[in-house]
Formats: C-alpha cells, structure tokens, sequence
C-alpha cells in the first residue's frame, strides 16, 4: 500500500517554517539563559564562599602554648549554620570544624583535600542529605611578630561549603521564566503570522482567481493593481498577461486560418465541381469534353497546390527548434539550385536574374537550417518577384555577410523592379491567404500562402524577414526589396 505526500501551500509551509525558526530560537534563548544564569549566580556564590573562607582564614589565632601553635577562636564567627568548615595546620593537626561536619569527608591533608575545579580550588560534595559546592584555600599566621627574625610562620588550610540548593532554584526559577515567555510569545505570534501571510498572500490569490476566468470565449485579463506594484508578484503577472496576449493571438490566427482555409478549399472545389456540372447539362463534342476536363485538371492542380502549401506551412510552424543533430544548408547552393529551377519562367516572363556570390568562401554561409527549407524559402521569395516583375526588367540578388555579430549573420536580399507595394498592404503582406491584388495572384496561381511560409521558416531559424517598399508614381520601376537575416551554423 502506497501512501501520498499531500501537497502543502506556500503560506502552510512558510508558517510552519517561521513556527520552526522560531521554536529553535526559543530553544537557543532558554540554552542561553540556563548558561547566563549558571555562571552570574555561581560567581556571585563563589566570592561570597570566598569571603566566609577568609572569614574563618581570620579567626585563626596564637594558641599561647610552648609549642607556638595556632588555635581556631570560634567565639566570634558568624557564619550560617547550614554551612560546614573545616581547618588543620600544616602538621595536619585539626583545628576546628563545624558543628554539622559528620559524613563529609575528613580531608586534613594535601592528598585529602577536594578535587581541584576547572574554575579553581572548588569542588561538589554530597553530606547530610545535601548538596555542597567546597572551596579550600591556604593562608598563614605569623606567631610573636615581634621577636627576633620576625617571628614563626604557620600555614593554615580551610576547607569551606555552603549548601547550593537555594543557588539551583534561582537557576530553575529564571529559566522557566525565560521558557514560559519564549512560548507564549510563539503561541501569540504563531497565528499572528499566519494571519499576516494569508493577507500578505491576497494578491497571488487574487491573481488566480482572475487567472482562472481566461477562456477562449473570453480573454479578457486585468490584474489587480497590489500585484503590479508587488515586487514579487510584478514578474508573474507581465508574464501571465504576455503569455495570454500571445496565446491569443495564436487562437485567432488558427480560427482565421481554419476559415480562410475552408473558404479556399469551397471556392477551388465549387469551381471544379460547376466546371463538371457544365460538362454534364447537355451532350458535348469531344473537343468540348477535352477541354473542360483540362479546365478541371487545372482546378484540380490549383487545389494540389492550396493543400500542399497548407502542410508546407504546418510543417515549417511545428518544426523543433532545437533537433538533437542541427541540419545546415549552404545559401549559395541554395540559390543556384533555385535559379536553375526558375531559369524557364524567368525566360517565359521575359525577366532577367543577376547574383554574383561577393563571397568565395561557401563554408562561411552555413546556415542552422535544412536544405529543404533554405530552397523553398529562396524559391517562394524568387517566385514572387518574377511573378511581380515587368518584361524586361532584371530581379537582383544580393548575399552579405556580417561577422562581428554572435552567431554571425548572413543576409539575402531579393529585388525587383515591379510596382511595389501599396502602403496599406505591407503590414499584411505575411498574413495566410492575403493577396493585395487578388485577381492577379488567382492568374499567377497563387494561394496567399508562399510569404507566410517564408516567415514560419525564418523564424524557425531564428532569423528575421521584413519588406520594403514605397511605390511612386513618379518612379514607378522602384519595385519591392525583400530581405532576410538568417544566423550562420557553428
């Protein structure tokens, strides 16, 4: 049995995390604390241990005897009686010792003296049913300071603990305080910070929400102003509006293309279809049968032609960009190819085709594009200036190079001297089945379709075609210029 992660907002995972962050800061401040705490209160314990240390160190006096010993006067200590002390001289001899020292241990000399702290001279026993934190610390007292050579030097040990429960409470105490503030204050900004996010979150949602209501009957999209001026969500929302502007367009232009194309393919196939019912009104001669079955041959070929361009031009649109192994095609052959092709209209039309290749190194004209492309491409654009072309006037081809770009480019220009363009047309010169002159694109057999496939082929190569032209009355042979930046292969 397989189990699901079920996927999680952003604003859960993000309060969770804040809810986390915040719990291991908790967790730090309480650590912090308990350590802070620890070494202020334990300090402040020690100076004062050292201070009744010194206190006892003090009631150490000259015992009067032959023997010029010390004595511990306990008649003026005043010390708590919680606390236990213990003092020998340095021949080991006990000196005194609280009253409640019964199960500590008896330590009287060097090797018996509690263990020594990393923090000095201290140490944690456990006596009476209590804990004790021990200091043991050496003094001296000088006997008959007034006699030759000063006197006798005698050396003193004290061993002093007082009882550190009251220390740990203090300890417990603040850090409870410190561990109980830490998580109200996470219960009171857990669901503060989740309600910030929800709010600060409106705007995405708002966004989706908007989003959401693009159809294709309705492609309306307004964005609210918060997620314009959002930083964050400024970015999605200029792509989310160009993504539908483009989607769009596309979908309009496959509705105009879907109608055009279903208009074209009635019109050739009603024009057949009224050439075979002529045919079949009346009993004809054979010669009448001749030519009305070329008359639909040629409605036939006609409609070939609409359909072939069509595939062409899907094809060329839905092409991959980027094929495992990038096909080149050389622009000179290209060209040569297409001429020889072409040379037999070009005598029919009674117009002349001039290219001189300026460069004669052909492996720099390379292009990232199959060969089959680059011909249909240079013949669509070829076609139509020598179908746009007066008798006697030359079509001119011109190929440059320019290497300083990355990738270098190579540019075809195609010139004729026909009429040109009107002014009005030019912007829609690449659009499907838009003839500007439709009368005479049907007598030329054209489909409307040959510029639109050229542009589907350049942009697939990541290149860029565009039209000049600017017909005058005056200058009448000016004609159209055609040209095409295509990028040169690796």
């Amino acid at each position: 049995m397989k189990f699901q992660i079920q996927p999680r907002s952003i604003a859960f995972r993000l309060i969770v995390a804040v809810l986390a962050i915040e719990l291991l800061s908790s967790v730090l401040v309480v650590v912090l604390s308990y350590g802070y705490e620890r070494h202020i209160h334990f300090h402040a314990f020690d100076v004062m241990l050292h201070g009744r240390a010194d206190s006892i160190l003090g009631a150490v006096q000259d015992a009067n005897d032959p023997g010029d010993n010390v004595m511990l006067d306990q008649a003026d200590l005043h010390v708590p009686p919680e606390d236990i002390y213990q003092v020998w001289d340095e021949n080991g001899r006990l000196l005194g010792r609280s009253g409640n020292w019964k199960d500590a241990p008896d330590w009287k000399t060097d090797g018996g003296a509690p263990p020594s702290h990393p923090w000095g001279d201290y140490s944690v026993v456990s006596t009476n049913g209590h804990h004790y934190r021990m200091l043991r610390i050496q003094g001296s007292r000088t006997i008959d300071p007034g006699e030759k050579g000063g006197g006798k030097v005698r050396k003193v040990t004290v061993v002093y603990g007082s009882q550190t429960g009251h220390v740990w409470h203090i300890i417990h105490s603040a850090v409870e305080f410190y561990a109980g503030g830490s998580l109200a204050l996470l219960l009171i900004t857990g669901p503060l910070i989740a309600w910030l996010l929800h709010r600060g979150l409106l705007p995405l949602r708002q966004l989706a929400a908007l989003a959401s209501q693009v159809s294709v009957d309705s492609w309306q999209f307004a964005p609210p102003a918060s997620a314009r001026t959002t930083p964050e969500l400024a970015p999605l929302t200029h792509a989310i509006e160009s993504v539908l502007q483009r989607l769009e367009r596309s979908f309009i232009q496959q509705k105009t293309f879907v109608s055009d194309a279903a208009h074209e393919l009635k019109t050739a196939v009603a024009v057949q279809k009224s050439s075979l019912q002529l045919l079949n009104m009346k009993r004809r001669t054979p010669q009448e049968y001749q030519a009305g079955l070329e008359r639909c041959l040629a409605d036939s070929l006609r409609l070939e032609s609409l359909v072939a361009d069509m595939l062409t031009l899907a094809r060329a649109e839905t092409a991959s960009s980027h094929p495992e192994k990038p096909p080149t095609a050389d622009l000179n052959d290209c060209i040569y190819h297409v001429i020889t092709q072409l040379e037999t209209i070009a005598a029919l039309r009674n117009v002349n085709i001039a290219f001189s290749d300026p460069i004669p190194d052909k492996a720099i004209l390379n292009l990232a594009m199959p060969a089959d492309d680059c011909r249909l491409l240079v013949s669509n654009l070829l076609l139509n200036a020598l179908q746009h072309s007066p008798p006697g006037s030359t079509v001119e081809i011109r190929v440059t190079r320019e290497p300083g770009l990355n990738p270098p480019l190579a540019d075809l220009a195609i010139q004729d001297h026909g009429d040109g363009i009107p002014a009005e047309a030019l912007p829609h010169v690449f659009d499907r089945f838009y003839r500007g002159d439709p009368s005479r694109t049907r007598n030329t057999g054209g489909t409307g379709l040959g510029l639109a496939i050229c542009k589907a082929i350049v942009q697939q190569a990541q290149g860029g075609i565009q039209i000049a032209s600017q017909p005058d009355p005056a200058q009448p042979a000016q004609g159209t210029t055609v040209t095409v930046r295509l990028p040169l292969a690796p």
